[in-house]
């Protein structure tokens, strides 16, 4: 088997395997259930992550050069230790250069600010879930709800940090990091494309302006004779 074959045939399952996640550790996070369902919720996270790992370590062993491959792959690896990121490898850079590839302008621009969406909805979710997890029940904690956590994140990754809520414990802290790195890449990609579609606008509207300015000299270069003795010469400007 080719590592393309595996990543045809997984990576889809995989992807729904990583909403499965997503949805098991919400409900266990924020309705904290009861046996047997708590029970349940944890074989199916623990089901997904050995998923994971499993995919990470047969695209490890497919590889050409299996060095080469794991240095170069981080995100793979990330995906198999968090499987709720998996979404994000969406914005790796191979898939924004494949579109690059395939489209102009305003196509690429929309497409990579689709995925800039997605990705900031992703990681303000997940990071308050897993910053609720490590707070809740922490002593001096002020993140004990959801809505607290989501407003939180969303102060965060916009870098506004109210300071009205914050995390106290170790995890929730380092989650926290990895949450304001991805507000400043995020923020980062679009002012990227704000500045493309700016810089665009600008050149095209001053090719509009030089088209337009030089229509009435050619005009006048190709204007007859009374004489009809071909077009007149063209006189210098003042």
């Amino acid at each position: 088997m080719t590592p393309q074959t595996w990543k045809k045939y997984s990576e889809w399952p995989l992807m729904a395997g990583a909403c499965l996640f997503l949805v098991a550790y919400s409900v266990q996070v924020i309705a904290e259930p009861p046996d047997p369902y708590a029970a349940v919720l944890t074989l199916v996270i623990g089901a997904m992550w050995a998923a994971f790992g499993v995919d990470y370590l047969v695209k490890l062993v497919l590889a050409p050069q299996p060095g080469r491959w794991f240095i170069r792959h981080p995100m793979d690896l990330f995906a198999a230790v968090i499987p709720i990121a998996r979404p994000l490898l969406l914005l790796r850079p191979l898939r924004l250069r494949e579109v690059m590839d395939r489209s102009q302008g305003t196509v690429i621009r929309t497409r990579v600010l689709t995925y800039i969406v997605a990705s900031a909805v992703i990681l303000i979710y997940t990071m308050a879930l897993s910053v609720l997890s490590y707070e809740r029940g922490a002593p001096g904690a002020n993140i004990t709800s959801m809505g607290d956590s989501l407003w939180w994140a969303m102060v965060t990754i916009t870098t506004i940090g109210y300071g009205d809520y914050y995390p106290v414990t170790v995890p929730g802290r380092w989650a926290a990091s990895a949450l304001m790195v991805g507000g400043f890449v995020v923020f980062a990609m679009v002012t990227a494309v704000v500045s493309s579609w700016l810089i665009e606008a600008v050149r095209a509207a001053t090719d509009a302006r030089t088209q337009a300015a030089e229509i009435p000299d050619h005009e006048e270069s190709s204007r007859p004779t009374a004489r009809g003795e071909g077009p007149m010469p063209r006189q210098p400007r003042a």
